[in-house]
C-alpha cells in the first residue's frame, strides 16, 4: 500500500540582524567578512561560513574556487573542516552562512548545497548536538534553523553500512 508521508521543518524569519541576539548577529558579520576572502573568479560567487564553538570561540572559511571546478570548496566545508582538525574536542553550536554575487553586492539568500549538508550533519551526529543553522536571505531577512538534520531530513548516516 502505498503512504503519502511530509516532511515539515520548523524555522524562524527575522527581518534583519538586528533582530538577532549579540551573539549570533555577531556569527553572521564574521561570516559576512568571511566571504570577502572568497576566492571566486569563475562564478563571482562569494559565500562566508563562520562557525560557534561552545566556548564562544568564533572560526570562519570562504569559497575556493579551482578551474576544475568540482576541486574546488564551499564556504561551509572550508569553515567546518578547518575547525574540526583544530578543536576536535569542541562542540559547533552554530553555523552562519552568508552569500553575495560580487565581492560588492547585496547579501542574498544561499542555503548550503547538498555536499556541505552532509559534511555538517556528520559533526552534528559526532557532537550528538544540533547545530543551529543562520542563513542570511534577500532583503536583510535572516532565517534560523534548528538543527542541519532540519537542512537534510532524509539522510546518509554510517547506520547505512556499519
Amino acid at each position: 500500500m502505498v503512504k503519502q508521508l511530509n516532511i515539515n521543518i520548523a524555522y524562524e524569519e527575522l527581518d534583519n540582524i538586528d533582530e538577532l541576539n549579540p551573539t549570533d548577529k555577531n556569527l553572521l558579520i564574521v561570516a559576512r567578512k568571511a566571504s570577502e576572502k572568497a576566492y571566486a573568479p569563475y562564478s563571482n560567487f562569494f559565500v562566508g561560513a563562520a562557525v560557534l564553538l561552545e566556548n564562544g570561540e568564533i572560526t570562519s572559511g570562504a569559497n575556493q574556487e579551482n578551474a576544475a571546478y568540482p576541486s574546488g570548496l564551499c564556504a561551509e566545508r572550508t569553515a567546518i573542516f578547518w575547525t574540526g582538525a583544530n578543536f576536535p574536542t569542541k562542540k559547533i553550536e552554530a553555523i552562519a552562512v552568508t552569500a553575495k554575487k560580487g565581492p560588492i553586492g547585496d547579501f542574498i539568500m544561499a542555503s548550503p548545497c547538498g555536499a556541505c549538508r552532509q559534511a555538517l550533519l556528520e559533526y552534528e551526529i559526532k557532537q550528538k548536538e544540533n547545530i543551529r543553522v543562520i542563513l542570511e536571505g534577500n532583503n536583510g531577512k535572516v532565517l534560523i534553523l534548528n538543527a542541519i538534520r532540519d537542512l537534510l531530513p532524509i539522510q546518509f548516516t554510517s547506520e547505512a553500512f556499519l
